[in-house]
């Protein structure tokens, strides 16, 4: 039986490929397409949101690999914090960064990116806590 608060790591293949292969595509469509129709600024934009978005999709399937004792709430809600931060945060940059282009007035977007930014934060916070407590529960077994 699956625990509740664990995620199988199959999720984490899927759900990191899936960030990941999209930052791919969307870094492909910036460099050979987009760049000719965006000014140098919303490039620069379209690029940041490119980046933290593969940082966080590899950083997805990384989580899938880390060592059982990892594996609970903490880590659940980790990979929640950084996909719905990379939804937010890169979401909204390539929407802000393409508005001249689609026509759509979506100026209301601007204060989803740091809520995005403090979602990814949260979950490197959150990591860093539960490695944290890990490495005192492993002291206090010697």
């Amino acid at each position: 039986m699956m625990d509740k608060n664990r995620i199988s790591p199959k999720v984490f293949v899927w759900a990191g490929s899936l960030v990941t292969g999209l930052a791919v595509v969307l870094g492909a469509l910036g460099a050979h397409w987009l760049k000719e129709q965006i000014s140098m600024l919303d490039m620069q934009s379209f690029e940041t949101a490119i980046r933290y978005q593969l940082i966080h999709g590899l950083a997805i399937l990384i989580l899938g690999a880390l060592p059982k004792p990892f594996h609970g709430l903490m880590l659940k809600l980790v990979f929640h914090f950084f996909w719905i931060g990379v939804l937010l945060f890169s979401g909204s940059i390539y929407l802000l960064a393409t508005r001249d282009l689609t026509m759509l007035p979506l100026s209301w977007l601007g204060p989803v990116t740091p809520i995005g930014g403090l979602f990814m934060i949260t979950g490197w916070v959150l990591l860093f806590i539960s490695s944290i407590r890990l490495v005192g529960e492993r002291d206090e077994e010697h």
